[in-house]
């Protein structure tokens, strides 16, 4: 029988969703804005997840498999829900809506409110608001049925008074024609946590030179709340209540101010900084602005940045294909997943990872990212093909991955005492390797069981389509194929497992000789192969990672033929070579590994290093343009799929770590505050790290399971609000988003909502890695 997956802990939740009776929207929260403003956020509706079960084929149902990948079943013209499993017996039905829609016509009334206080004299007779405003965005989605959806809403209602509120003050709201019960409402802004103050919730390590918060408000269709400079503000111990810094807030970015190349707002409001870099004393904190209420805590502490490190470093490990997932090294659970001992076949196909759309299309004939793959599958069977890290969302395993493990191995590099001691509570963490250099072994282990006899690397493995509906990975029902070996990703291998081996040798001097010799095999391999068609036009990125292939051994090596190769292909024989050129090069982690090489050409490494400064001070003055300083490392990248979530600070930190200069330790640690929580929407976009972080990420195995998500999951965050309105998902809620999609800011129009893969999937590469790299940095850095 195919598995059904933590039926016992997850009954007892859905009994109790279950249950309970529909219930009527509800207050979450009652805060202040502004003196005059006061905020109410409002929950209505909630999913009730739908749970695998048992399935035997009833006289009456079909498997209706004609439209997509998806197996649903049928009743007559009724859609029972999705068929999983090789075996086809479990069913995953549809979740259902509990609850009831908020009347926002009534909402939006201020004869809807009225405000009393004993003490407050303005407010001895009741007074109702001015004008009452509101933005209201999903929170969820709860698919009920084939092609029928709801949505959970969080609807925020800000009420303009006539007069300021009191400090200390007690005052009760009433919500006339409503269910809604009187609600008490103490005006503590001392206390009382408000949407519009915005810090970290990683916090500060002491030395930190620069410690941010900022204060902003979107109203929805009131627009941007109104602040004046030089509001007081003041960090508060949280634990003894005392006022431990004093300053004044400063504008960095009014809502009419362009933040980029393409002239963009991005947040719609105003936004003002403050600043407390002084403040050195390890506590807990959180900052109040008077009259408008308090941020979220954060600590100060020599270990703020190491415990986001590790929290994030570990979406990785949740990541992992091939072992069980749970207690002790998790609370997450999952069946081992992808493994040949449960029965799971991998074929070789013909068809190289590089020339799909999956790849880099070198040659590729399809216009989806599975034809060329499936056109190219054999009988031949791929023995010993396991493990690895899924992709994202789905569970395939790609030779891009390696881009994480390359920034594990350069953390390790950078500071080796500081994470030899880190342990990251993995299997792993009894045995002789750092735990931060056994986590990316995992992911390049993968690819040495997938090299060939000759040398050759596969470009991984993967399913024939997306997942289908209602599936875990451990109940894969998709032909998987492994990719034929190709340059591209031998290449790529070729570079990470010489610095594998490079870095491995203090620790296990045996493994690093095993890297070598199979970074040394793949490579001969590949350029084999290579020379065979190098008449051909390719994508710079073969030519690119070939070249950083031949940096990686030369470094390893020594080895002269590989320094010529390096040479030959190198950019920074010109001294205004950028480190990356759109559609024509990006040598950006050659040049860092070329910098840091004895031996190295002295002119070639000189242009290689000024190109690292060049853009990093090109990040700095990105930077001081935006509102909540996050930066980019281009001008012209357009914000969405994880550019906001993970700092663009990579070329940042290097250029600190080669100049010891502060500014660009400033920037780097500027750039993180945005996806640390110091955002609009108070959220920390990496799963598990604060108070508030993604509760849906697009990671089907916790959906199918009801669980919450993995830690460490770093989402993509905010795109572009234009870039979103044709998602087929965004066309499901617009009648129920307010004010319209459209005008949304992109730093508000991000939805916790399952399936808008834009904004809630993630990938190894692109956000996992790269946002524990940034974050391991500074926690490490001396």
């Amino acid at each position: 029988m195919t598995r059904i997956f933590a039926v016992t802990f997850i009954w007892l939740s859905h009994i109790a969703l279950a249950s309970a009776a529909n219930h009527l929207p509800y207050i979450s929260r009652i805060s202040a804005v502004a003196p005059d403003v006061i905020s109410i956020e409002i929950q209505a509706g909630k999913r009730v997840p739908a749970l695998q079960q048992p399935y035997s084929k009833g006289i009456l149902d079909w498997v209706d498999d004609s439209r997509d990948r998806h197996r649903w079943i049928r009743q007559g013209k009724d859609v029972l829900g999705a068929v999983v499993g090789p075996k086809q017996d479990v069913l995953y039905p549809f979740d259902e809506f509990s609850g009831a829609k908020l009347d926002t016509r009534w909402a939006d009334s201020a004869s809807s409110y009225l405000l009393k206080s004993s003490v407050d004299i303005n407010y001895s007779n009741g007074i109702k608001p001015t004008v009452v405003y509101r933005k209201s965005r999903p929170s969820d989605m709860a698919r009920t049925g084939f092609w029928a959806f709801n949505w959970p809403m969080t609807h925020y209602l800000y009420l303009k008074l006539p007069k300021p509120l009191k400090e200390g003050t007690q005052y009760e709201i009433e919500f006339k024609n409503s269910s809604i019960s009187r609600q008490t409402y103490i005006h503590n802004t001392r206390n009382v946590r408000s949407e519009a103050v915005h810090v970290s919730q990683i916090g500060f390590r002491p030395d930190d030179p620069r410690k941010v918060a900022f204060l902003s408000l979107w109203r929805g269709n009131g627009e941007s709340q109104p602040y004046n400079d030089g509001l007081p503000f003041a960090v508060i111990n949280s634990k003894t209540q005392q006022i431990v810094y004093r300053g004044k807030t400063k504008l960095t970015r009014s809502r009419y101010e362009a933040e980029d190349a393409y002239k963009q707002n991005y947040t719609g409001a105003d936004v003002y900084v403050m600043q407390f870099d002084d403040l050195k004393t390890q506590g807990e904190y959180r900052v109040c602005v008077k009259g408008v209420g308090c941020s979220y805590n954060f600590p100060i502490s020599k270990d703020a940045w190491r415990n986001a490190f590790a929290t994030s470093v570990r979406g990785l490990f949740h990541q992992r294909s091939g072992i069980e997932l749970g207690p002790p090294y998790t609370q997450y659970r999952r069946p081992r997943n992808m493994h040949p001992d449960d029965g799971v076949v991998v074929y070789h196909s013909r068809t190289p990872l590089m020339d799909t759309m999956n790849g880099i299309n070198a040659r590729g004939t399809a216009k989806d990212n599975f034809s060329d793959l499936i056109n190219g599958k054999t009988s031949l069977v791929v023995k010993n093909a396991w493990g690895g890290y899924a992709d994202a969302g789905d569970w395939d395993r790609r030779i891009q991955h390696l881009n994480s493990t390359r920034l594990l191995l350069e953390l390790a590099e950078l500071n080796p005492q500081y994470f030899a001691k880190l342990n990251l509570n993995i299997p792993e963490s009894r045995n002789k390797l750092p735990d931060l250099l056994d986590e990316a072994v995992w992911g390049l282990d993968f690819f040495r069981r997938l090299q060939t006899p000759e040398g050759g690397i596969r470009g991984g493995i993967e399913s024939m389509d997306h997942p289908r509906h209602g599936e875990g990975s451990w109940q894969e029902s998709q032909t998987l194929m492994a990719y034929a070996p190709g340059f591209w990703s031998s290449h790529i291998y070729a570079g990470v497992a010489a610095r594998a081996a490079r870095i491995l040798k203090p620790y296990d001097a045996k493994l690093a000789a095993t890297y070598e010799a199979s970074a040394l095999k793949a490579m001969n391999w590949a350029e084999e192969e290579y020379k065979r068609r190098a008449h051909r036009e390719m994508p710079h990125q073969a030519r690119d990672d070939r070249n950083l292939a031949a940096a990686e051994l030369f470094r390893l090596t020594g080895n002269e033929t590989w320094h010529r190769l390096f040479r030959q292909t190198s950019e920074f024989h010109k001294a205004s070579a950028p480190l990356k050129k759109w559609q024509h090069h990006d040598q950006t982690e050659a040049a860092f590994v070329y910098v840091n090489t004895p031996g190295a050409d002295a002119l070639i490494k000189r242009n290689a290093e000024m190109a690292i400064l060049r853009e990093a001070d090109e990040s700095i003055r990105i930077g001081q343009r935006t509102a909540f300083k996050w930066t980019k490392r281009n001008a012209w990248a357009w914000i969405g799929w994880g550019n906001l979530t993970v700092p663009d600070a990579s070329t940042l930190v290097r250029a600190h770590y080669l100049t010891g200069k502060r500014q660009y330790l400033d920037a780097a640690l500027l750039a993180t505050q945005y996806g640390a929580g110091a955002n609009p929407l108070n959220m920390v976009f990496t799963t598990g790290v604060g108070e508030n972080s993604p509760k849906n990420p697009l990671v089907q195995d916790q959906r199918v399971s009801s669980q919450q998500p993995p830690e460490g999951i770093t989402v993509n965050g905010p795109l572009e609000t234009k870039r979103q309105l044709n998602h087929w998902l965004a066309k499901l809620f617009a009648d129920e988003i307010y004010p319209r999609h459209a005008l949304w800011p992109t730093a508000e129009a991000y939805f916790d909502v399952y399936d808008f893969a834009a904004l809630n999937e993630f990938t190894v590469q692109s956000t996992i890695g790269p946002n524990a790299y940034i974050w391991g940095y500074l926690a490490a850095r001396k």
